[in-house]
């Protein structure tokens, strides 16, 4: 008798019900779906450590470093909030695949330049805190070898199909620039949100600023 249930055993084993088949389907998809979306919080949460890597090798080399060997972009800056205790990394460029990873820089002025450096991001990711800023707040921006300080003087919600933005602009100066409102449910839209700030001095960064102690 023990012999015949075992050869049972072992048929139902060699047939199993349609039922454990499709708990295996089930469960493989969801590891599927697991795994697709783990991919994107892995690729969150690791292009900002790229990016911070690439910025300090590239202050140390003085050169372009790219965050990983197919990027079409470049960390350029270090923006920093002091109040806010907060930083971005800045890339070159405002397209949507630079948007994608960090805030971007426009090519046309470069930080201390005369003119007005314009950096852009999502409201909804990288610059969400531009609406926690206020006139009067500094911000620093390290680029290459100096570090550029800014005070905020303006913050203006301006329509993109104008071109126009309503505030008395510094002749050096800085200008941050997002989509608005911050809570809109709908993406794009013309509606931006812009703060401006002028330039109000600059040195030269240390060592440590630069992060070459970091890389040693």
């Amino acid at each position: 008798m023990g012999m015949i249930l075992t050869a049972e055993h072992a048929m139902r084993r060699r047939r199993p019900p349609i039922a454990r088949y499709l708990t295996v389907a089930l469960l493989l998809g969801s590891l599927t779906q697991f795994a697709s979306a783990g991919l994107v919080y892995a690729k969150a949460w690791l292009a900002p450590l790229l990016i911070e890597r690439a910025f300090i090798a590239s202050q140390q080399r003085h050169a372009v470093v790219r965050p990983w060997p197919w990027a079409d972009t470049w960390p350029v800056a270090r923006l920093q909030v002091p109040r806010l205790s907060l930083q971005r990394h800045v890339l070159a460029g405002d397209s949507g695949e630079a948007l994608a990873f960090a805030a971007g820089m426009a090519p046309q002025v470069r930080p201390g330049d005369p003119g007005l450096t314009m950096i852009s991001g999502h409201r909804d990711t990288h610059f969400r805190f531009l609406s926690k800023l206020q006139v009067g707040d500094t911000l620093s921006l390290d680029h290459e070898d100096q570090r550029i300080h800014y005070r905020i003087t303006d913050r203006v919600v301006a329509d993109a199909r104008d071109g126009l933005i309503d505030a008395v602009l510094p002749a050096r100066g800085l200008l941050l620039v997002t989509c608005y409102p911050f809570d809109a449910l709908v993406p794009g839209g013309p509606g931006r949100f812009v703060v401006v700030a002028e330039q109000i001095g600059n040195e030269a960064l240390s060592l440590v600023d630069r992060g070459d102690a970091m890389l040693r």
